[in-house]
């Protein structure tokens, strides 16, 4: 039975009308048009549909949208300010970690999270917090250089 449901996401706050265990994934892609975090698995076991939720990275395939009102959430979207990529997107770019680009949202926000908490992380830091999201193509050497670049463009 659908529910009113809040969300403030990318810092504008929406109610939509929804079952309140729609997992927040779809709520995203369908009622605020953003289409970074990708369908993946549906399990939790690929990352691809990752965004940060109150400064951590989260999940969404399978979690429902009721258990993300009252969090601020951040998409890929929501990381450009004043026209700027994040300088983690510039990263990226700049060491061409992305390949067939499906895992990238999950790196990207994986990422930000970690640099946000520890900006100047060790690479097996690196290594375990991007662990979980599955690269098919096999760039994860790319990935740790992309994020070793953004912590030394991060201020401490």
């Amino acid at each position: 039975m659908p529910q009113d449901i809040t969300l403030r996401v990318n810092g504008k706050t929406k109610t939509i009308s929804a079952d309140p265990e729609e997992p927040l994934l779809y709520i995203l892609r369908d009622e605020f048009g953003l289409k970074g975090a990708k369908y993946g698995c549906g399990l939790l076991q690929c990352g691809a549909c990752t965004v940060i939720a109150d400064a951590q990275a989260e999940t969404t395939c399978v979690r429902p949208c009721s258990s993300f009102e009252n969090a601020e959430i951040t998409t890929l979207e929501g990381l450009r300010q004043n026209g700027e990529l994040h300088p983690v997107q510039k990263a990226f770019i700049e060491t061409q970690a992305a390949q067939c680009g499906y895992c990238v949202n999950g790196m990207i926000m994986s990422t930000v999270a970690l640099l946000e908490k520890n900006p100047k992380p060790s690479e097996l830091e690196i290594r375990e917090v991007l662990n979980p999201v599955i690269c098919r193509c096999g760039t994860h050497s790319r990935f740790i250089k992309a994020v070793k670049l953004a912590s030394e463009n991060t201020k401490a």
